[in-house]
């Protein structure tokens, strides 16, 4: 069987048929799948951070704020829950809750149960801007995801979810 036509394949298989070139002694296969998983998940940022721009929200400060809002009232978490939940360091959660504090979005406050520690809370403004910006958000999403047929996309989401689970293990 013939090798497809390059103008046939995309980026990541362009890449693949010179490597298959260049090392033909290699099975260059896993680059079919984790070189367009990296391409498709820098193509999706641009496009989910897109509307985070909308709503004055850079990823780290939607992050903060959808997770503060799932939590349900009174919408609080310490640091390190936010860290837990956002899969971010402790570092990192400090610069975003920095950044939240400073536009209005969240409050900083003592604990009522530790004093040493710290609790973070969304203001009524961080209320009202994630639940404008997750509805934007999720009508984003489905724009997105509507680009395959529902089969696939309830493929695909087993699919992840097993390797998720296979990598965690």
């Amino acid at each position: 069987m013939a090798a497809p036509a390059e103008r046939d394949l995309d980026h990541v298989g362009r890449i693949m048929a010179k490597w298959h070139e260049a090392r033909p002694d290699l099975d260059v296969s896993p680059l079919g799948v984790i070189g367009r998983l990296h391409r498709l998940a820098a193509r999706l940022t641009e496009e989910l951070v897109a509307v985070y721009a909308e709503f004055g929200l850079g990823e780290g400060e939607f992050d903060i704020l959808a997770t503060l809002r799932r939590e349900g009232p009174p919408y609080e978490l310490t640091p390190r829950d936010l860290g837990h939940w956002t899969m971010v360091s402790s570092g990192a959660v400090t610069k975003r809750v920095d950044r939240c504090v400073e536009q209005g979005l969240v409050t900083r406050r003592v604990s009522n149960h530790d004093g040493r520690g710290r609790v973070i809370a969304l203001t009524d403004a961080g209320l009202d801007v994630i639940d404008r910006a997750f509805t934007a958000h999720l009508v984003n999403e489905r724009r997105l995801v509507d680009l395959l047929g529902e089969t696939e996309r309830a493929r695909l989401a087993r699919t992840l979810e097993s390797w998720g689970r296979a990598l965690e293990a």
